[in-house]
C-alpha cells in the first residue's frame, strides 16, 4: 500500500499467488484453498445427516463461518489483483467465486438455506488450474472445438433419432394399446427414449410377443445409436491440431487459457510476463 493505493508491484504480487497456478505460491495457494472447500463441502454434507447435526452443529456451524470469511477474503483479494475488476466479477469463475460466498450471509436472512453451500463443489473445477493438467485443459478445448464443428451433423442426428422415437412410438401405442400400459402418443414416445436409451425404468414394459420383437429390436437399435454421435466428435478430434496451453492469466483483462509460448494476452494483447 502507498498513500492509501494499492501499489502495482503488490497487485503484481498478488496477481502471482492467486491467478497463477505455474508459480509455487500459486500452486500452494490453490491446494490451500481447495483443501478449504472440500472441507466446507463435506461440512455441508454432514449437516445434512440428522444423528451428525445433533451432536455436532455447532461445531459445523463454526467451521462454516471460518470458511466463509476465507472466501470472502479471497474474493476481494482477487478483485484487488487485477486491473479491471469488472473483468473478474461478471467471469464465471468470478460469478461462482460470489456464488460461494454468498450462501452464508443468505442463510442469516433467509434460514434454512443453508443446502445453497453446496454449490461450492462447482468451485472444484479448478482443479485443473491447482494440478497444472496443461494437457487436460487443453483435451477440453479441443473437445468444444470438435463438438461446435460437428454440431450439425449431431443436430441432424438428433432430429432423426427424434422422428424415429415418434414413428417406434406411434407404433407401439398400435400394438399395445392404452391396456397395456401405452395410454398415448406421448407415452409411448416416453417408453421409446427410455428404451432406446438402455435406461430401462421398466414402468411400462409391452407383453404381447409384437410388441417384445420390437423392443428388442429397439434395444438392440439403442447401442448403435449412443456410438455414432461419439464417432462424430472422435473424427473431428482426429483433425484437431494439439494446442499446449497453461494457466497463465492475464493481468489486465483475466483473459486465461494462453498458448505456452504466448508472451501477449490474445484478448487484449497486453504483456502476460512482466
Amino acid at each position: 500500500m502507498k498513500n492509501g493505493i494499492i501499489s502495482d508491484d503488490f497487485r503484481k504480487k498478488l496477481h502471482t499467488v492467486i491467478y497463477e497456478a505455474d508459480s509455487k505460491a500459486g500452486k500452494l495457494f490453490d491446494l490451500i484453498l481447495l483443501a478449504v472447500i472440500v472441507i466446507s463441502i463435506m461440512a455441508v454434507m454432514l449437516e445434512s445427516v440428522a444423528s451428525i447435526k445433533i451432536r455436532y452443529g455447532k461445531s459445523l456451524a463454526i467451521i462454516e463461518w471460518v470458511v466463509t470469511v476465507v472466501f470472502t477474503l479471497e474474493y476481494i483479494a482477487r478483485i484487488i489483483a487485477v486491473k479491471k475488476p469488472l473483468h473478474y466479477i461478471f467471469s464465471f469463475y468470478g460469478i461462482i467465486d460470489l456464488m460461494a460466498t454468498l450462501p452464508k450471509y443468505v442463510g442469516l436472512l433467509f434460514p434454512g438455506s443453508g443446502v445453497l453451500l453446496s454449490i461450492r463443489a462447482i468451485r472444484l473445477l479448478r482443479v485443473f488450474r491447482i494440478l497444472k493438467l496443461a494437457h487436460f485443459v487443453g483435451a477440453s478445448n479441443q473437445l468444444v472445438e470438435a463438438i461446435k464443428t460437428s454440431r450439425a451433423k449431431i443436430a441432424v442426428f438428433l432430429f432423426s433419432v427424434l422422428v424415429l422415437c415418434i414413428i417406434i412410438g406411434t407404433l407401439m401405442y398400435m400394438i399395445e394399446g392404452p391396456e397395456h400400459g401405452f395410454t398415448s402418443i406421448p407415452i409411448s414416445v416416453y417408453w421409446t427414449v427410455v428404451t432406446l436409451t438402455t435406461v430401462g425404468f421398466g414402468d411400462i414394459t409391452p407383453t404381447t410377443p409384437f410388441g417384445q420383437f420390437i423392443s428388442a429390436l429397439v434395444m438392440i437399435l439403442g447401442y448403435g445409436i449412443i456410438a455414432v454421435p461419439t464417432g462424430l466428435v472422435t473424427a473431428e478430434l482426429m483433425r484437431e491440431k494439439k494446442v499446449n496451453l497453461n494457466t497463465q492469466v492475464c493481468p489486465n483483462c483475466s483473459a486465461d487459457k494462453h498458448r505456452d509460448d504466448a508472451h501477449f494476452c490474445y484478448n487484449c494483447g497486453h504483456h502476460l510476463k512482466e
